[in-house]
């Protein structure tokens, strides 16, 4: 497990042999202190980039349909306008690099 920050830790479960084409591994963000201390956050992902892209992290999401059209909610959003996932998807690429060169 690596620490993200003073409140999270990041746990790497790299795919086992069933799992989709593409993909690397399962992230959980485990919460260390607060509020949240002691539960975890599932449903990060991590996939292999296309040609030369670098690996790609998606984010917990619930799938739904509506009129025959599946459609995504994204479960974790940005409090405000201008803040993006991003540097949460490279924290995470990151961990995963970090994991990945040492396992």
């Amino acid at each position: 497990m690596t620490q993200l920050d003073e409140l999270v830790a990041v746990r790497i479960l790299p795919a086992d042999r069933g799992a989709p084409a593409g993909k690397l591994a399962d992230i959980e963000l485990h919460f260390t202190s607060g509020a949240l201390e002691g539960l975890k956050l599932l449903g990060f992902t991590v996939w292999e980039g296309r040609g030369e892209q670098r690996p790609s992290v998606s984010l917990p999401a619930k799938q739904y349909v509506v009129n025959g059209e599946r459609r995504t909610f994204t479960l974790l959003r940005p409090i405000g306008e201008t803040q993006t996932p991003d540097a949460l998807r490279a924290a995470l690429l990151t961990a995963f690099a970090s994991q990945h060169r040492s396992g």
